[in-house]
C-alpha cells in the first residue's frame, strides 16, 4: 500500500516559482523505487492532465505547456517525488495530484492547491 502527501502549494505571482513535494509514506523502499511516478493538475471546469513522469526505468517525459519550466525530480531514499515550477503563469493556477503506479495499481495524493495571480 502507498499513500501519497503532497506540499508545498500555495499563491503565487506570475513569473514565480514553487517546489512541491509528495511523500509516498507506508511504501516500502523497493515499491517506490519500482513505481512510476508523475505529477499531474486539473484546473476548474477541466479534466485532469498529465504535467510531467519519471518511469522507474525510464527518461522524464513533460507535458509541453511546462517544457523549460517545470522539472520533475525523485529521491529515492526519502521516498519523495518532486516538482520544481519556474516562470509560473496564471494558467498554471490548478490542484496539483500526486501520482503513482505499481503493480497495475494507481496511486493518488489529495492534491495540493497553486494559484497563480497576474
Amino acid at each position: 500500500q502507498m499513500q501519497l502527501v503532497e506540499s508545498g502549494g500555495g499563491l503565487v505571482q506570475a513569473g514565480g516559482s514553487l517546489r512541491l513535494s509528495c511523500l509516498a509514506s507506508r511504501a516500502i523502499l523497493s515499491t517506490f523505487w519500482s513505481s512510476d511516478l508523475g505529477w499531474y493538475r486539473q484546473a476548474p471546469g477541466k479534466e485532469r492532465e498529465l504535467v510531467a513522469e519519471i518511469p522507474a526505468g525510464g527518461t522524464t517525459k513533460y507535458a509541453d505547456f511546462v517544457k523549460g519550466r517545470f522539472t520533475i525530480s525523485k529521491d529515492n531514499n526519502k521516498k519523495t517525488i518532486y516538482l520544481q515550477m519556474n516562470s509560473l503563469k496564471p494558467e498554471d493556477t490548478a490542484v496539483y495530484y500526486c501520482h503513482a503506479e505499481y503493480s497495475n495499481r494507481d496511486f493518488w495524493g489529495q492534491g495540493t492547491p497553486v494559484t497563480v495571480s497576474s
